[in-house]
C-alpha cells in the first residue's frame, strides 16, 4: 500500500511542476511592435514588453515575401533598447520587424547580417605589394 501511495505522490508532484511551468510560461506577455508618426518625416517604433537584457535589431522592407526586396537593417539596438526613431523621407511606406540579436557580433562587423553564423567580416588585401596606397 505504501508503494502505491508513494507513486501517487510522485505523479502528483510531477503534474504540479508541469502545471506551474505551463502557467508561468503562459502568463508572460509576448513582445509587440508599435509604430507612430512623430512628425512629417519620422517614425517612432517601440517594442512593447521587451526584455531589458536583449539586443534588438530593426529591419525594414518595402514589399513582403519578395526576394527582390530583402529585409534591410533600419536600426541596431543597444542592450535593453526598445525604442527606435527612423526617417521615412527615403521610404514613405514599408514593413518593419524586430529581431533579437542573440550573438556577440554587432551587425556592422557581421560577414552577412542576415546569417549570424557567417561570423565576423575579415578583409585581406594581397595586392598591390609594392607599398602603393589604395583609395
Amino acid at each position: 500500500m505504501k508503494t502505491i501511495k508513494s507513486q501517487w505522490v510522485t505523479i502528483a508532484g510531477v503534474f504540479g511542476i508541469i502545471a506551474t511551468t505551463t502557467l508561468t510560461a503562459l502568463s508572460q506577455t509576448v513582445p509587440g511592435l508599435t509604430i507612430a508618426a512623430t512628425g512629417t518625416n519620422q517614425l517612432f517604433i517601440s517594442i512593447t514588453n521587451g526584455i531589458s537584457t536583449n539586443n534588438y535589431d530593426l529591419y525594414w522592407t518595402p514589399v513582403l515575401a519578395n526576394q527582390n526586396y530583402p529585409w534591410t537593417v533600419a536600426g541596431v539596438g543597444t542592450p535593453g533598447q526598445t525604442n527606435f526613431t527612423v526617417s521615412k523621407t527615403a521610404s514613405p511606406s514599408g514593413f518593419y520587424k524586430v529581431l533579437v540579436d542573440d550573438n556577440t557580433i554587432p551587425l556592422w562587423e557581421a560577414a552577412d547580417p542576415n546569417n549570424q553564423s557567417a561570423g565576423i567580416l575579415s578583409v585581406f588585401i594581397d595586392s598591390p605589394t609594392n607599398g602603393a596606397v589604395l583609395q
